[in-house]
């Protein structure tokens, strides 16, 4: 059975809260081990703010580098049929040739890194050739000045927003951008079980 995805419980907890939702969408609950949960928490939220409070400027893009290679090895000793792949900078965009679109089209999830108010994560979880559908993790019940940015309300399992490609690859620092190349981070994950080839590819048209 798959979970609905979830919301965020505080200003900073973007990072594990994306995370989590990225292996909810690709597994099922019965399959998730707890340990799996226990340490995305543990290994994330490592940021101090400027007044030194622990958490108070989220998660780290060595964090999340880490993470993604400890999944690795939960799937590398079978505890759980997940790979994961981390990506930064120029790598890092939405198009044809990239690993972000290979890998929704083949059924993985990828958690992004991208810039609303400030820093943020979220999770992709379907494409197509205009738009791609994502869970946003910050709770917001209002509709978006940027009308093209549709909410979606009836798709628990996979996502509350769709997003055309054209917000993201902006270099400026606008809503769903990426934002500079430098500061670009991607961690792609698959289910072992269920990834596609690539003559099986799928999208999702909105």
């Amino acid at each position: 059975m798959k979970n609905p995805l979830h919301y965020q419980f505080s200003e900073y907890d973007c990072g594990p809260t994306t995370m989590q939702n990225a292996i909810s969408f690709l597994f099922e609950r019965e399959e998730i081990p707890p340990e799996i949960l226990r340490n995305i928490m543990l290994y994330c939220l490592d940021c101090y703010s400027s007044d030194g409070n622990p958490g108070e400027s989220g998660t780290s893009c060595a964090a999340m580098m880490f993470l993604s290679n400890w999944l690795n090895s939960m799937g590398n000793i079978d505890k759980l049929a997940v790979s994961s792949k981390y990506l930064s900078g120029k790598s890092v965009y939405i198009g044809n040739e990239s690993y972000v679109n290979d890998a929704l089209k083949r059924g993985g999830a990828v958690v992004l890194r991208l810039y609303t108010d400030e820093w943020h994560y979220v999770l992709l979880t379907g494409i197509d050739g205009k738009n791609v559908r994502m869970f946003d993790p910050y709770y917001c019940d209002q509709e978006y000045e940027q009308k093209d940015i549709i909410r979606v309300l009836d798709q628990p399992t996979c996502c509350n927003r769709i997003v055309p490609w054209k917000y993201f690859n902006k270099t400026a620092l606008n809503m769903y951008s990426l934002g500079p190349y430098d500061g670009r981070e991607a961690v792609i994950l698959f289910n072992e079980k269920t990834r596609l080839t690539e003559e099986e590819t799928i999208e999702y048209f909105i």
